[in-house]
């Protein structure tokens, strides 16, 4: 199956998804998916004979500071079973960062969107531990986003014990 067939079954399967431009997409195969039909979109495309993506290789966000909307979260997608890719960008507003959470269908998602979380600032609505993971529990901001101020100091904290006094609840999850 061509890339341009391939994408345009994608739309058929997914109401509200349209094709990225192959131009700009380097030929790889790109749907654009809006948030509010994103979590249905990616269950269907990894529960649907035809799609099969049982793999969340990588989900990330970018910053588009002037653009409306400004974020997008991006989901790459692999088939083991039929030997496809596929990336999934969700635009996501600046005054709103919030998008369904994807680790109910691939746990690997569950590290990748505290991460975005914590670099980005945006939450994932329904993530089961959603904290930050790189940065410490006072860091203020959030690192990645391009507004951020180079020369903003951090609040000091003190030298802690790992043991005696570790940064997540002890009866939490680990």
């Amino acid at each position: 199956m061509t890339s341009d067939a391939f994408l345009n079954r994608l739309v058929a399967l997914l109401p509200g998804a349209r094709p990225f431009p192959l131009e700009d997409a380097r030929g790889e195969a790109v749907i654009v998916v809006e948030r509010d039909a994103v979590a249905s979109a990616l269950r269907t495309l990894r529960d649907h004979p035809e799609t099969q993506f049982e793999q969340l290789s990588d989900l990330t966000a970018v910053d588009y500071l002037g653009r409306t909307p400004r974020f997008e979260v991006i989901y790459q997608l692999y088939s083991v079973a039929l030997n496809h890719r596929l990336r999934v960008k969700v635009p996501v507003p600046d005054d709103d960062p919030v998008v369904p959470s994807a680790s109910g269908i691939w746990k690997s998602a569950n590290w990748a969107e505290r991460e975005a979380w914590d670099m980005f600032g945006i939450r994932f609505e329904g993530h089961p531990d959603l904290r930050r993971i790189l940065m410490y529990p006072e860091f203020q901001g959030h690192p990645l986003r391009k507004d951020y101020p180079l020369n903003h100091r951090q609040p000091l904290v003190p030298e802690r014990d790992p043991i005696a006094r570790p940064w997540f609840p002890r009866n939490g999850p680990h």
